[in-house]
Parts: structure tokens; sequence; C-alpha cells
């Protein structure tokens, strides 16, 4: 059996839609083969949820988290495509979850790395080019890319590990729920309130 790779993962993931975890683990189980991989998701239906994405997500639910010491408070913005999906157990503990996580992320700046402010994406690469100067020219460019995406892991919502679930990014569970609800599943947006900031 061949390593599997991150380009791998990712072909797959551009292909389906499916999060990268189960990526990864439809690979592993198919050897690396890519097609055998499709239609293990497929059969799962986790391919499906790619197709749901460009449905219209205008039903949902706003869930807050208040730290237990008062200080810390964050409104979270889930949606979806219908009111009974919205009430569902699963969607609104979802939707919870992101709350708490967010709570304990003091770092997080956007939902996805279109919404991180252009400002702070070039500090960032700034820094990693000053940080790279010292090193050969030829792998700058690599040593760059990858500080920016390790902040970029930081920063963005959907590519952190939630607090509560040990190795599962946030995209992975969102992509879940969404295969699961079979509907399309937004983090719509968020906003953290911390006392002095």
């Amino acid at each position: 059996m061949s390593a599997i790779t991150a380009s791998d993962v990712k072909a797959l993931r551009d292909r389906t839609g499916a999060g990268m975890m189960a990526c990864k683990n439809a690979l592993a189980e198919s050897g690396g083969d890519l097609e055998q991989a499709v239609e293990l998701l497929r059969a799962r239906g986790e391919a499906q949820a790619a197709k749901r994405a460009g449905n219209e997500a205008t039903e949902g639910t706003v869930q807050a988290y208040i730290h237990s010491n008062g200080k810390i408070g964050v409104l979270v913005e889930v949606d979806c495509e219908t009111d009974f999906v919205a009430r569902n157990d699963a969607f609104v503990a979802f939707a919870k979850d992101l709350a708490l996580h967010i709570a304990a992320s003091p770092s997080t700046l956007a939902v996805t790395e279109d919404g991180v402010p252009s400002e702070d994406r070039d500090r960032e690469i700034r820094i990693a080019t000053e940080q790279a100067a010292d090193r050969p020219e030829n792998v700058r460019e690599r040593i760059v890319q990858g500080k920016v995406d390790k902040w970029l892991d930081e920063v963005v919502l959907l590519r952190q590990e939630h607090v509560k679930y040990e190795g599962q990014k946030i995209e992975d569970l969102r992509a879940k729920l969404a295969s699961d609800t079979g509907e399309n599943v937004v983090i719509r947006r968020f906003t953290r309130f911390a006392v002095g900031e």
C-alpha cells in the first residue's frame, strides 16, 4: 500500500466535497485508489454533501456560549436549508459546540480563508519572508507558504481542530453534519466578546 499524501487527500476532497478525515480514511481503506475512495464516500453519503453545497441555506440557528466566569461570550450563526433541520437536536448541538470552541480559541479571525483580512495575511507573509531570508533561495517560497499555512490553521475556523473532539477539524464536523442531515450546512458568522478587549 502506498502512503497517503496530502495532495491525494486534497484531490479526493476537491472531487467529492467530503471532509478531510473522511477522504483520508477512504483513501486508506482503498489502498490509495482514488476511484475506489470516491465509491466508498458515495456509498456513505459523504460525497453528496458537495452537491448540496450550492443550495441556499436560509434557515438556521443562533447559539450563544457564556463562560462560567462571565468574561467571555460568543454568538454564532449556523444555517441550513429547512426549518426542520434547524430545530434538529444534532444541528443545535453542533452550533452550541461551535460557540464553545470559538470561546476557547481567541485567535480565530474568520470562518473561511476568504474572510481573513488581507492586511493580516500580508503581515504574516512579510514576517515569514523575513524569517526565511537566511535560508537557501530555492526553499524560501515553501518555507513562507508553510508558515502562512500554519498561521491560517490557527486563525481560520474551518481549519481548526475542535477543542472538544480531538483530531477532528471543524470543517470535517460540518461536512459530517451536512451528510447526516442531507442539507447544506453553513457556518455564517460569529462574534466573540471578552471583557477588556
